[in-house]
C-alpha cells in the first residue's frame, strides 16, 4: 500500500524496549486490528509499525475514508490492551525519547532534565516529537535535534 503524505499518525512510546518476541506479538495484533478497521462500516487504509523497539506507529490514510471519534476510541483500546498484556507504559507524555548514537533511550521528564543539565543531552541530541501528526511530519520533523524540538523551549531555563 502506499499512503499519502497527508496520511494521519499516532505515536505511542513505550517506557521500556520491546523484546523481539514482543515486538512479533504486537505487531501480529496490530496488523489484525488495522485489516479490519473501520470507520462507520468503512475500511480504513492503516498499518502499523514497531521503530525502534519502542513506538508504535498507526498510519491511516484517508484518501479512501475518514477516520472518526469512534474509530479512533477502537484503536486507543488495542492500545490499551497492548500496555496491559505488556506491562508497558504507552500514554506518559512526560517520558522523553532521545538517541545516542543509534541507540534509543527513554527517560522520565527529571531524568531527563537533569541529563540536560548535566550537558548528556545536547542542542544537537537527536529527539522524538511523538506530537507529529501526519507521514509527511513523521518522516521530517519527528526525529529533530534538540534545539530544533519542543524540548528546547520546554527545558531554556537549563541551556
Amino acid at each position: 500500500m502506499i499512503f499519502s503524505p497527508q496520511s494521519r499518525v499516532w505515536i505511542y512510546q513505550s517506557n521500556r524496549k520491546f523484546s523481539s518476541v514482543e515486538e512479533i506479538e504486537i505487531l501480529h495484533k496490530l496488523e489484525a486490528f488495522t485489516s479490519q478497521w473501520k470507520a462507520h462500516g468503512n475500511e480504513l487504509m492503516a498499518k502499523a509499525e514497531i521503530r525502534y523497539g519502542f513506538f508504535i506507529i498507526l498510519t491511516v490514510d484517508e484518501s479512501q475514508a475518514n477516520v472518526t471519534g469512534c474509530s479512533i476510541d477502537s484503536s486507543v483500546r488495542i492500545i490499551k490492551d497492548i500496555e496491559q498484556s505488556y506491562h508497558v507504559d504507552l500514554f506518559n507524555r512526560f517520558n522523553m525519547a532521545y538517541k545516542i548514537g543509534e541507540e534509543v533511550h527513554v527517560q522520565g521528564k527529571e531524568d531527563f532534565e537533569t541529563l540536560v543539565n548535566i550537558n548528556q543531552i545536547t542542542t544537537k541530541t537527536i529527539v522524538f516529537n511523538n506530537m507529529v501528526q501526519t507521514l509527511q511530519e513523521l518522516e521530517t520533523k519527528w526525529e529533530v535535534p534538540f534545539e530544533n524540538s519542543w524540548h528546547a523551549n520546554v527545558f531554556a531555563h537549563l541551556l
